[in-house]
């Protein structure tokens, strides 16, 4: 169960169905088994239009539409518009535009920003539809060191001041663990194990990636440092072909 005021990471191999638990979630995927329950209701129940209000989704990838960037994160308003966009959507769409320091290009084409901003305008746009859930599938795709700390805080802080949540696909255990409350570790499909920064141990890693690794803490956060020697054949020539050995030609 997901509280509000929570953020939580997805973390596990690739491959191992992360992607396919957040699609189930909004809705573009039927489960095999089971309900998918968002604010008390099951997710069949809602209508298109009245789910949007209540959960928005930055997938990984998206195709960028010819449209400004402020156009862009306008349509994330789309669940709250009955006839013509008001005053209100508008303002909306600049707070959140100064919120990610994106004022200087609310006037370009999507199609002129580079790949990091684009990711920015993406989560832009589910901030504005202020639903109470953000999925977020690796959302600091694209992003250099500075952004992905920039964008998750600025996550954290939306989901604290709303008292909603998000749901985050991830794959650096160390980044999540410095802006999620609880983390959902999969494999081969399944919940592996879910809890607190406590759930972050070294058995845990070593059953979900295979890696042997030791855990710090640093400031009071869990801190996973691989061992060199941690996965079978890890020596510098182990399993290599011969003819790899002793330089080129």
């Amino acid at each position: 169960m997901i509280e509000d005021g929570d953020v939580v990471s997805i973390l596990g191999p690739n491959g191992v169905g992360k992607t396919t638990l957040a699609k189930s979630i909004c809705r573009m995927r039927k489960p095999d088994a089971g309900i998918i329950v968002v604010d008390d209701r099951d997710i069949r129940e809602y209508r298109p239009r009245e789910f949007a209000r209540h959960l928005s989704y930055v997938p990984q990838r998206a195709l960028a539409a010819s449209m400004t960037v402020f156009d862009s994160i306008l349509t994330g308003r789309r669940p709250h518009i009955d006839w013509a966009v008001t005053g209100r959507d508008e303002a909306i769409a600049w707070d959140v535009l100064s919120l990610f320091s994106m004022e200087h290009l609310a006037l370009k084409n999507i199609d002129e920003i580079s790949g990091g901003e684009l990711q920015k305008v993406q989560i832009a746009r589910a901030v504005v539809q202020n639903a109470g859930a953000m999925i977020l599938d690796e959302p600091t795709n694209n992003l250099d060191l500075a952004n992905q700390h920039s964008v998750l805080g600025l996550i954290r802080r939306i989901v604290k001041t709303n008292d909603s949540c998000a749901v985050m696909i991830m794959h650096d255990i160390n980044t999540a663990a410095c802006y999620s409350d609880r983390f959902v570790f999969m494999k081969k499909g399944r919940i592996q194990s879910y809890g607190g920064r406590e759930a972050i141990t070294p058995e845990t890693v070593e059953e979900v990636y295979g890696v042997r690794s030791e855990v710090m803490t640093v400031d009071g956060l869990p801190v996973v440092v691989p061992r060199i020697d941690g996965r079978a054949g890890s020596s510098p020539d182990g399993g290599m072909p011969e003819w790899m050995r002793g330089g080129a030609g």
